[in-house]
Parts: structure tokens; C-alpha cells; sequence
């Protein structure tokens, strides 16, 4: 049974490689110089998104790190402090940027079941204005987080009690559109309880690189200096976002895709016996309590099957674009072989 035509790549939805349509339309992307603002292609991917997301502009930066970062860096001060789940992305997955760059200090809160901290710990969290403390200034949360979808009314609750407290709210997006086919509403509907959201291009909707960070037109201006800053002005970038805007016309509604094909495999994978809570999204994460995780990995391994095996506390599996049905029943077969092998 072994599979030598292909690897089937469940490590995350950032191995996918852009289609041929895709690279066709970067091909014939119109260009210029992005830093001197004269790049038409980028400019509409910009702008295209900002409207989606109910939002006056928008920025396209090389990653989803770099615009978080700079999210963080427009939003903040050196001394102030971010609250932000001790899972999210922001505070764990990102090198610590807004600390080391930025002298911004992180309040970090646990996650719950939901994917987002409780909403009375944050408020609890929030400093008092005095001379001895940080000043609390944003509450960054994350959508998708592991593939779990925060609920709308979380996003409402969260959005009002930022500004009760006179906070922003920052919502790193990465997988903001999985969420939205997830929960059947538009872009906007997540969006609109957010001040600043960035968009990652290159995950679910397969880009080869890129994100979009969106807010107001002030907000976007002194982000684009940091942007600047960072390191982050490109040039002829529209061949690069020509990919984005491929993606959401022909990408997004393609999620729903790997949402079945990710159930599809947890439904097999818990008949084998397998310890797993059923996906929301593209993200399936089997508890490695009872595994020889190293053997298992070897075992995907040897037939053409690559996971996220060894680097987090369970087995995650990612969906994508580059995954299939018939992908999906290969490895639902690895993975009952190697619990019935000899």
C-alpha cells in the first residue's frame, strides 16, 4: 500500500501550491512600484478587501507575522500592553515580535473551550490608569484558533467591552474566511466587531505568499510607515497580490471542501479508534496520549503521508487545497493500518 505518485501534505494549508489559473493570473498581472504607491493590482486587492471587511483601507504586507506585528506596533506604544490568549498566534507562534520590536508588553489570559480568553478575565485583566502599570491599550484576539470558530456573539460581547474601556480590538484573521464558511455569513458579519483585522492570503485560500491588513484610512496610514519599518515595502507586488485576488473569486466558497473532506477523516480516524474531537473547520487534532508518536510518524511517512506528528502536544492535520477525496481515503487507511499492524 505504499504511495510512491505523490506526498499527500497534511502539515498545514501553507504547503499549497498555487494553480495553474492562479499562476496565469499573476503572470499577467498589471505592476508597478507598490512602495511609491503606483502598483494598480495591489491597490485593488487592498481596496477589494477593506470592503469586504467593512473596513475604509487596506495593506498588503509579505506575511500574516508582519501584519500582526505591525498591527500591534500602529495600535501600541514602547510600555504599553496587549491582552491576548495564551494560545493565539500573536503571543505564542510569532517570536515574540511586539516585545522584541516593539517594547509592547503582552497580558496573557487562557484560552477556553471556544477558542477566545473569558470575557470577565479580560475585563479584570484591563489596568488601572496609574503610574505604576502598562497601559492597557488593545485586546487582540484570533479566528480561526486550532480550526475553532469564535462564536458571533463572542466577537459582539468582546467588541463592546473594548469599547467601554476605550480599547481596540485587533482580530488576526489568518483564517478569518474558514470561519465564515463555517458559520455561513459573510466576512463582514465577523469583521464589523473589529477595529483592525489581518487577512492571510496564503493559508485556506492557497497564495504563495501575502496578507492584508484592513482598518481606517489613519489606522492605515501610520501602518504603513511601519510597514516601512519592518521591512515590508515591495515593489512591482502585484504580480503577488494578482494571486489574492484570484483566491477570493475562486477560492473562498472551495473551503467548505475541506471542512468535509477534515470531518470526512475524523469520522474514520475515531471508527479506527483514535482520540479526537470532531473538526469545526479544516484542523483535526488527535490526542497522542496512547501513541509511539515517532513510529507513527515513521509509518505516515513510509506511506506518502506527511503530518505534524512531532512538533505539538497532539497530531495536527491540516486540509487544503492541494488535498482530495481520494487523498482523504489513503490516509484514513495508513492511519488504521499502522493500529492493526503486526
Amino acid at each position: 500500500m505504499k504511495r510512491t505518485t505523490h506526498w499527500i501534505d497534511f502539515r498545514s494549508d501553507t504547503v499549497t501550491r498555487p494553480t495553474p489559473a492562479m499562476r496565469q493570473a499573476m503572470f499577467d498581472a498589471e505592476v508597478g512600484d507598490d512602495v511609491w504607491g503606483e502598483d494598480p493590482t495591489v491597490t485593488q486587492l487592498e481596496q477589494t478587501l477593506a470592503s469586504m471587511a467593512g473596513k475604509a483601507a487596506g495593506l498588503f504586507l509579505p506575511s500574516g507575522t508582519q501584519s500582526n506585528l505591525v498591527a500591534l506596533l500602529t495600535h501600541c506604544g514602547r510600555g504599553d500592553e496587549f491582552i491576548v490568549g495564551d494560545q493565539a498566534h500573536t503571543y505564542k507562534y510569532e517570536g515574540g515580535g511586539a516585545a522584541a520590536l516593539g517594547s509592547i508588553q503582552p497580558h496573557p489570559l487562557p484560552m477556553t473551550a471556544i477558542g477566545g480568553p473569558d470575557l470577565q478575565d479580560i475585563e479584570h485583566a484591563i489596568r488601572p490608569d496609574n503610574i505604576h502599570f502598562s497601559r492597557t491599550r488593545l485586546l487582540a484576539l484570533e479566528n480561526t484558533v486550532h480550526g475553532k470558530v469564535l462564536p458571533l456573539d463572542y466577537m459582539t460581547r468582546a467588541y463592546a467591552l473594548c469599547q467601554r474601556h476605550g480599547l481596540q480590538l485587533h482580530l488576526d484573521g489568518a483564517r478569518v474566511f474558514n470561519a465564515s464558511v463555517a458559520l455561513g455569513c459573510s466576512l463582514i458579519d465577523i469583521t464589523r466587531n473589529a477595529d483592525t483585522v489581518s487577512i492571510c492570503l496564503s493559508k485556506g485560500l492557497g497564495t504563495p505568499v501575502g496578507s492584508v491588513l484592513v482598518g481606517s484610512t489613519e489606522f492605515i496610514h501610520t501602518a504603513r510607515r511601519w510597514r516601512k519599518v519592518t521591512g515590508g515595502g515591495m515593489r512591482q507586488a502585484g504580480i503577488l497580490a494578482a494571486a489574492g485576488l484570484y483566491a477570493l473569486e475562486h477560492h473562498v466558497q472551495r473551503l467548505a471542501d475541506d471542512h468535509r473532506r477534515a470531518r470526512s477523516l475524523a469520522e474514520r480516524l475515531l471508527r479506527a479508534g483514535y482520540i479526537l474531537e470532531p473538526p469545526q473547520t479544516n484542523m483535526l487534532f488527535v490526542d497522542a496520549g496512547e501513541l509511539d508518536r515517532t513510529a507513527l510518524s515513521a509509518w505516515l511517512q513510509e506511506h506518502g503521508v506527511k503530518a505534524d506528528c512531532l512538533g505539538r502536544d497532539n497530531i495536527r492535520l491540516v486540509t487544503h487545497l492541494d488535498i482530495h477525496d481520494d487523498d482523504i481515503e489513503h490516509a484514513a487507511r495508513v492511519f488504521e493500518q499502522f493500529r492493526t499492524r503486526a
